[in-house]
């Protein structure tokens, strides 16, 4: 009998140590992208390093999209906020996580986004025009007035025809 008890014991120490030898093998096979993404994916903190996988971020992003024209908002805003864990620097990204945030009425989760969309921008399109207007708006809401006329004027600089920012500015 007390053979028995040490082979059964032998045996099943030699399957733990197996089980544990295969779980460390799949988990060692896992996407290495996706584990580097796990460990970078906090916005809080502005990452400029290099992009970890910018075909990764596109496919992300376009996820965030198709979520986004289905009104599943709070999967769309997981799948920008990958996209940008995989490339810090994707504007696109960044400007449709900061336009959901600012939908679904989350306003201080969104400023942070335009402020770093804006820096990204290197010339004058529609997108940049609407998010320094759209933070002027936010600044001016939370009665940051030094930080929403800095916006209303580069807003008024960058589309000098549009005259509806001066009156914006004006009330």
């Amino acid at each position: 009998m007390n053979s028995f008890h040490v082979v059964y014991r032998t045996s099943v120490t030699t399957l733990l140590l197996l089980i544990a030898a295969i779980s460390s093998v799949s988990v060692a096979q896992d996407d290495g992208a996706a584990s580097v993404l796990q460990r970078y994916g906090n916005l809080d903190i502005e990452r400029t390093g290099p992009t970890i996988d910018a075909e990764l971020a596109q496919k992300y992003l376009r996820r965030g999209n198709t979520y986004s024209n289905l009104e599943r908002f709070e999967e769309a805003i997981d799948e920008y906020r990958k996209a940008i864990s995989a490339d810090p620097n994707l504007d696109g990204a960044i400007r449709n996580l900061a336009n959901t945030y600012y939908y679904l009425e989350r306003y201080e989760e969104a400023k942070p986004l335009l402020a770093r969309f804006i820096r990204l921008q290197s010339s004058t399109t529609a997108s940049l025009i609407a998010a320094v207007t759209t933070l002027g708006e936010l600044e001016r809401r939370d009665g940051n007035f030094d930080a929403s006329i800095d916006y209303d004027l580069r807003a008024i600089e960058l589309d000098s025809d549009n005259d509806s920012q001066v009156h914006i500015m004006a009330n």
